[in-house]
C-alpha cells in the first residue's frame, strides 16, 4: 500500500490549479474542481474544452503540466499514490465506445479487473461475481456468454458498465454514456445509473452532452469553458450563469425542451 489509504473524510475528487497542454495548445489553465462524495456531477462544455482530458488526468491516464489532483484523499500525481493501486481499485470507468475486448465474452470482459486485482480468487467465484455485475447492469444472464459484436449498442453500454462495477468502486466515471442511444434507451440507462448510485453509494463523474441526463439525474453540473471550470453548482444556479455558451446551451431550443420535460415529470 506504500502508506496510501482512502481518506473517508476527503472530497471524492479535489483538483487545484490544473494545467493541461498539448504543445502550445493549452486546454486547461488554473482549473479547480471539487466533487462531493455520493453525488452525480455532470461535466459539460463545448467541443475542445477538454472534458475527456480532465477525466483522463484525474484517472492518471495522462500527466498534466501543473496543478494537483486528489482522489479519495490520495495524491493522484505522486508515485506513491500510483504505486499503491488505491485509486485504481476504487474507480470504475465506462469509456464512450465501451472499450470492451472484442475477443472476450461479456463475462470474460467483466472478469478482467477481478483477475488483475484478485487473481487468488477461485475461477468459479470470479465467474459468479462477473454474472452478478452483469445482472446489476440490467442484462440477462445469457448476455454473459456473448461477444460484444453480438450485442446491440445499448447492451454493449451495459456490458461496459458491468465491467466498470466489477471492483465495487466508490467512484464511477462515465464518458458520454447515452451517446448513440435512442431516447427510450437513454432514459432507461439514466434511471439505472441513479438506482445504482442510491443502492451502492456511488460518486459519479459523468461527461455528457445530453440535457435530459443533466436534468434527470445530476446533483450538480460543472461547466468547462475558457480553459477552466466556470461554475459548479445545481442546475438552477448554472442556468443563470452569465456566459454566452451557458446561456445558449441551457436556454436554446434543446435546453428549453429538456426543462419542459423535467417540469412535466415533476
Amino acid at each position: 500500500m506504500n502508506g496510501a489509504v482512502v481518506d473517508e473524510q476527503a472530497p471524492a475528487i479535489r483538483v487545484r490549479g490544473l494545467r493541461n497542454a498539448f504543445g502550445r495548445q493549452v486546454v486547461h489553465e488554473d482549473l479547480d474542481l471539487d466533487v462531493r462524495r455520493g453525488e452525480i456531477i455532470g461535466v459539460v462544455g463545448g467541443s475542445g474544452t477538454g472534458k475527456s482530458v480532465l477525466m483522463r488526468a484525474i484517472l492518471g491516464l495522462r500527466d498534466p503540466q501543473g496543478g494537483s489532483i486528489e482522489v479519495l484523499g490520495v495524491d493522484a500525481l505522486s508515485q506513491a499514490g500510483r504505486d499503491s493501486g488505491v485509486i485504481e481499485r476504487n474507480t470504475g470507468v465506462l469509456f464512450q465506445n465501451g472499450a470492451l475486448f472484442s475477443s472476450l465474452t461479456v463475462a470474460e470482459n467483466v472478469a478482467v479487473p477481478l483477475k488483475e486485482h484478485y487473481g487468488e480468487l477461485p475461477d468459479d467465484m470470479i465467474h459468479d461475481l462477473s454474472m452478478l455485475k452483469i445482472r446489476m447492469a440490467g442484462l440477462g444472464e445469457d448476455a454473459g456468454a456473448k461477444l460484444p459484436a453480438q450485442l446491440s449498442g445499448g447492451m454493449r453500454k451495459r456490458a461496459a458498465l458491468a465491467r466498470a462495477l466489477a471492483l465495487d468502486p466508490a467512484l464511477l466515471f462515465l464518458d458520454e454514456p447515452t451517446a448513440g442511444l435512442d431516447p427510450i434507451g437513454a432514459a432507461a440507462f439514466d434511471a439505472l445509473i441513479k438506482t445504482l448510485q442510491h443502492a451502492l453509494g456511488l460518486t459519479v463523474f459523468l461527461i455528457t452532452h445530453d440535457l435530459d441526463t443533466l436534468y434527470t439525474i445530476c446533483d450538480r453540473v460543472a461547466v468547462l469553458a475558457d480553459r477552466r471550470v466556470l461554475v459548479n453548482a445545481p442546475l438552477a444556479e448554472v442556468e443563470q450563469f452569465d456566459h454566452p455558451w451557458v446561456q445558449e446551451y441551457f436556454h436554446g431550443p434543446r435546453g428549453r425542451a429538456a426543462q419542459a420535460a423535467q417540469a412535466k415529470e415533476a
